[in-house]
C-alpha cells in the first residue's frame, strides 16, 4: 500500500536524522522529502489565525463559546421510516474549512474555565 509505505519512510527518516529548524529551510525539506512542495498561498489562513489566536480570558466569552459551539456535529442524522433506516446523512462538520480551528477554540475555553475558573464543565460535554 502506497500510503503504508509512504508513513513507513517519513517515521524512518524522522528517527534518524536531526533537523536544526534554525537552519531549515524549504530547499533542505525538499531534498529530504520530494514529496513536500512549495508552499502556496492558502486563502483561509488570515482567518485560521485569526480564530487561533483569540485569547479565553473571560468567564462570559468562555461561557458563550461553550454554548455556542456545539460538540458534537447537529446535522448527523439517521432517516428512518417504519423503524428502517433509509440512509445516513454524515457528519458535515468536517467539510468546514474551518472545523480544527472551531473545535480547539471550544476546547481552550473549556480548559479555562475548569483550570482558570474551577467550573465544572461536564454540562458543555
Amino acid at each position: 500500500m502506497k500510503v503504508f509505505d509512504n508513513t513507513t519512510k517519513k517515521i524512518f527518516l524522522a528517527s534518524w536524522v536531526s533537523i536544526n529548524q534554525a537552519e531549515t529551510s524549504d530547499h533542505t525539506l525538499t531534498q529530504l522529502n520530494p514529496s513536500v512542495s512549495k508552499p502556496y498561498w492558502n486563502i483561509l489562513h488570515p482567518l485560521r489565525q485569526r480564530v487561533e489566536n483569540i485569547q479565553v480570558r473571560d468567564r462570559q466569552l468562555a461561557h458563550r463559546l461553550c454554548k455556542l459551539i456545539p460538540s458534537q456535529c447537529p446535522f448527523e442524522r439517521d432517516v428512518k421510516l417504519f423503524g428502517k433506516t433509509l440512509f445516513h446523512i454524515p457528519p458535515m462538520c468536517k467539510l468546514n474549512p474551518l472545523y480544527e480551528e472551531v473545535v480547539g477554540l471550544r476546547f481552550r475555553a473549556m480548559c479555562y474555565l475548569a483550570d482558570e475558573c474551577g467550573e465544572d464543565v461536564s454540562q458543555y460535554c
